[in-house]
């Protein structure tokens, strides 16, 4: 007796029997396009969203500070039928501004003389007064010269590269009483570039990255994953000494 015979794929495919074993993967698909949309639409929505998020936070924050130094009767809210977003900010933009108006002039810059000594008694807020008031000098009057170039380094061994902002190029106070030509870098950390290590790096061993701040910033908080453009490396030689 003979066995029957197995229908061809002909056979298969023309007369309803069974369907082939290889099918076009038309879901996954179309399940990879929705999942390929779905984080294009995330990458596009989330920095918008976090930036109007943040500022928002950080305008009510400010008002929560600033509106209530106006007197209850006063305040815009009682004369128009909703609130004005920002009026903190305004508030404490004119209130700095007087503020700067009159200590710099002999009567205000006596004022804040007496009040330093004052605080110059207290062992504690003293050193807080001190240190904050130094880096607020340091940031205001440096704006424009803080970090002026991107470069790297070897660090934590020899072999291994990390990025640095340069701070300062001319010759630091610690190089001249080491009798070495040393300048100061900031080596930032991943992903938060705010917090780091102050680096005295021999002049020679910092290599210039023709990289803009921004896009040092950016390779630091993406951990490696957004990458500027490609560039070849400043061929500007050694860094120079400012004060030459």
């Amino acid at each position: 007796m003979t066995e029957p015979s197995s229908p061809s794929s002909e056979e298969q495919g023309q007369g309803g029997g069974e369907a082939p074993l290889i099918l076009p993967p038309r879901k996954h698909a179309l399940m990879f396009r929705v999942r390929n949309y779905f984080l294009t639409g995330l990458v596009v929505a989330a920095p918008i969203g976090l930036t109007v998020y943040i500022t928002r936070w950080f305008v009510d924050l400010v008002d929560t500070w600033f509106v209530p130094l106006i007197p209850a009767p006063y305040q815009p809210d009682h004369y128009l039928p909703f609130e004005i977003p920002g009026l903190g900010l305004i508030i404490a933009f004119v209130l700095l501004t007087v503020l700067g108006a009159l200590t710099a002039n002999i009567f205000g810059r006596a004022i804040l003389g007496f009040a330093e000594r004052l605080v110059d008694r207290m062992p504690v807020v003293r050193s807080i007064y001190g240190a904050l008031k130094q880096i607020f000098e340091t940031v205001i009057s440096q704006s424009n010269t803080s970090f002026r170039d991107v470069g790297i380094i070897e660090y934590p061994r020899k072999g291994i590269y990390t990025l640095v902002f340069v701070t300062s190029t001319s010759k630091a106070q610690v190089g001249e009483q080491l009798d070495k030509d040393l300048i100061s870098v900031f080596l930032p950390t991943t992903p938060n570039p705010t917090s780091g290590f102050l680096l005295y790096v021999p002049r020679e061993d910092v290599t210039i990255l023709d990289m803009t701040i921004e896009e040092g910033a950016k390779l630091i908080i993406s951990a490696g994953l957004v990458e500027p453009p490609k560039k070849s490396l400043k061929d500007t030689g050694p860094i120079q000494n400012a004060d030459t």
